[in-house]
């Protein structure tokens, strides 16, 4: 489980603090589908990124597993997004030098498993068999996504964050994109946590988080 208690983040902004997140309170239970939504600069992606322990938060607590993300040193919490967290950037933050094959290898390799085929496996699950040694500037946007979901889903996180998944995919790609982390969530039993902007994605999260001015608002699973 995930909790989040009392959690506010603000940033030195011309030299004065900009409340971004304000005493946000909320729990994520295992195998949950939660969509976060909200306006633009309501606090979404802060508050994803501070739940996968990206960030830290100024004021409150972060537990993961009943783990205290303010307990743990920058170690112990890379330690932690290794072993239970994967992630879904907008932009799919592939290395540029790496086939997709190879990209999806990685996370498995810092954990010190051997890929075992499970990476060929996953690329072909998401439709990318044939395009295992294409590097990131041979393949369109929505196979970069595809390879980011197959990157991210590799080390079986119990956690899956995605910021924007769909927002820089073309409609259809973005359905597309939108079933294959449906099912390889409902497939993996993985707790599912997006940020998205879109209607139709977020209408598929049997429970939503709406931000505003920073603030919880709405919780569909409160």
């Amino acid at each position: 489980m995930i909790e989040a208690n009392g959690v506010t983040r603000t940033y030195l902004s011309g030299g004065r603090p900009l409340i971004v997140l304000e005493d946000i309170t909320l729990a994520i239970r295992p195998g949950e589908f939660v969509a976060i939504v909200g306006p633009s600069g309501s606090g979404k992606t802060t508050l994803l990124g501070l739940l996968a322990g990206l960030d830290l938060p100024t004021a409150g607590t972060i537990r993961v597993d009943g783990e205290d993300l303010r307990s743990l040193d920058e170690d112990g919490r890379a330690r932690l997004r290794r072993e239970r967290i994967g992630f879904v950037f907008q932009s799919f933050q592939l290395i540029p030098t790496l086939t997709a094959l190879e990209n999806v290898e990685v996370p498995l390799e810092l954990r010190g498993e051997s890929p075992d085929g499970r990476a060929r496996e996953l690329l072909a699950r998401v439709g990318l068999g044939a395009r295992l040694d294409h590097y990131p500037a041979q393949l369109s946007g929505g196979e970069q996504q595809r390879v980011a979901l197959a990157r991210a889903f590799s080390t079986r996180p119990r956690y899956l964050f995605a910021d924007e998944p769909t927002g820089s995919l073309d409609t259809a790609t973005g359905r597309e994109i939108e079933r294959l982390l449906e099912e390889l969530n409902g497939e993996a039993g993985t707790t599912l946590v997006l940020v998205t902007h879109e209607a139709a994605l977020a209408a598929r999260a049997p429970r939503t988080i709406r931000l505003s001015g920073g603030r919880l608002v709405e919780d569909t699973g409160a």
